[in-house]
């Protein structure tokens, strides 16, 4: 499995028992949809790796606690603390309406009600405190906070942002 044809679902955390287990933090808002799962990749030396759930559970909110098929030890344990959990993009739940993954509007059309098309959509950059659209327009990259109240419409069908940006935002990378 490619990691390109994943999303990240979060970071193996800390040990849970002395039997193996261990404490997945779920990156998600709705941790619950993965309690059930038969396996997840981790990321060991640059490769995802499969690993089969033997069970799993909930744990105080944002955690799964799991025992991994083979994983049956502190120490076994410990050679994958720290590492990155990923599933398959295929198991992300569909969105609808104006809800999207970051992924899937890259490559999308990006227009402002006032000034039509800006660009197309490079990616959302959520490094900062503030994620931001990344537009590039013939060569201009264009910074657009990503707040809800600018969204006006992500239309998959025709792969297209329609934004309505405040006066100024965007005019001053057009100029």
């Amino acid at each position: 499995m490619r990691k390109k044809d994943c999303f990240y679902l979060g970071k193996v955390a800390k040990k849970f028992s002395f039997k193996g287990e261990v404490l997945i933090y779920l990156d998600t808002d709705e941790p619950e949809i993965y309690e059930n799962m038969e396996s997840v990749f981790v990321e060991l030396n640059k490769s995802l790796v499969p690993f089969f759930i033997e069970r799993s559970q909930i744990h105080r909110g944002d955690f799964l606690r799991v025992k991994f098929e083979d994983i049956d030890s502190e120490e076994d344990a410990d050679e994958i603390i720290g590492c990155e959990v990923y599933l398959p993009l295929s198991m992300l739940p569909k969105l609808e309406g104006n809800k999207f993954y970051y992924h899937e509007i890259e490559g999308f059309t990006v227009e402002d009600i006032r000034l039509g098309n800006i660009g197309t959509l490079i990616r959302v950059n959520d490094s900062n405190a503030q994620a931001l659209f990344e537009i590039d327009n013939n060569g201009t990259i264009i910074l657009v906070p990503l707040i809800d109240n600018f969204i006006v419409e992500v239309n998959r069908k025709e792969q297209k942002l329609i934004l309505n940006t405040p006066e100024g935002l965007v005019d001053l990378y057009l100029e």
